[in-house]
């Protein structure tokens, strides 16, 4: 059984730089201000694409 696994998260650099064009910086700075929305896991700061792409369909109405 072979089971294909889309990546359902982005980290917050990928996030910001793919999304935004945003560097490293900027992109944990849009982040902690809640322009990028995020989950933390453990230690682990990542940004789901599902809530990502609400965030931006509500920006464009």
């Amino acid at each position: 059984m072979k089971m294909e696994h889309e990546r359902k998260t982005l980290t917050v650099p990928e996030a910001g730089r793919e999304f935004f064009g945003l560097s490293r910086n900027a992109s944990y700075k849009a982040a902690q201000r809640g322009d990028i929305p995020t989950v933390r896991i453990g230690r682990l700061l990542r940004v789901p694409l599902v809530a990502l792409e609400r965030k931006l369909e509500g920006a464009a109405r």
